[in-house]
């Protein structure tokens, strides 16, 4: 597995070894001795997935402390536009996003550090999105900010929205409790 380094501090795509064959393919996502190798958490304790269909937007998502959590994202089936958006007080990023594109085809993950909020925008026909995360959900701390308050080029001219997304606060109205480093 390789690191690669963002923009934005602890955040890291991770590319595995992709094996493939007559068969398919097969990506090995964690590795205990790996990600310590490679300077990351490996405390998990939970995981799930969404399935979504194209033009859909997800997000800004994240925890409060003192549930917030560390999250590796990557997307199993089709293709994502997947961001990430710093809420950590003090930090050289705070407040700019950073895009990847995740696919099943490029095999890739981002580790995404506490206090960063995460969200991505459905490109494929549909899309199944992967999450590992190191606290359990916890409904009074899970929250976010709206998708369209920091200018994120989405890419989507009419994207589809949870109700719940949309009532998210805008960026600048949100007093984050988060501190870097």
């Amino acid at each position: 597995m390789h690191r690669i380094e963002t923009k934005r501090p602890n955040c890291y795509q991770l590319q595995p070894k992709k094996f493939e064959d007559n068969r398919g393919s097969f990506v090995k996502t964690f590795h205990e001795e790996i990600f310590q190798d490679l300077g990351l958490d490996t405390n998990f304790a939970e995981e799930y997935y969404s399935f979504s269909y194209q033009n859909v937007v997800r997000g800004l998502h994240f925890q409060l402390p003192p549930h917030e959590h560390i999250k590796i994202v990557y997307c199993v089936q089709g293709a994502v536009k997947d961001v990430v958006v710093d809420l950590r007080v003090n930090s050289p990023t705070y407040g700019q996003f950073e895009i990847f594109d995740l696919s099943a085809e490029k095999a890739n993950l981002i580790y995404i550090p506490s206090g960063l909020a995460h969200g991505f925008a459905v490109m494929s026909e549909t899309a199944i999105m992967m999450y590992k995360v190191s606290t359990v959900y916890h409904p009074e701390s899970d929250t976010g900010i709206r998708y369209d308050s920091l200018g994120i080029p989405w890419e989507i001219d009419k994207p589809i929205i949870s109700q719940r997304d949309s009532s998210f606060i805008p960026f600048v109205e949100f007093q984050s409790p988060f501190i870097y480093p």
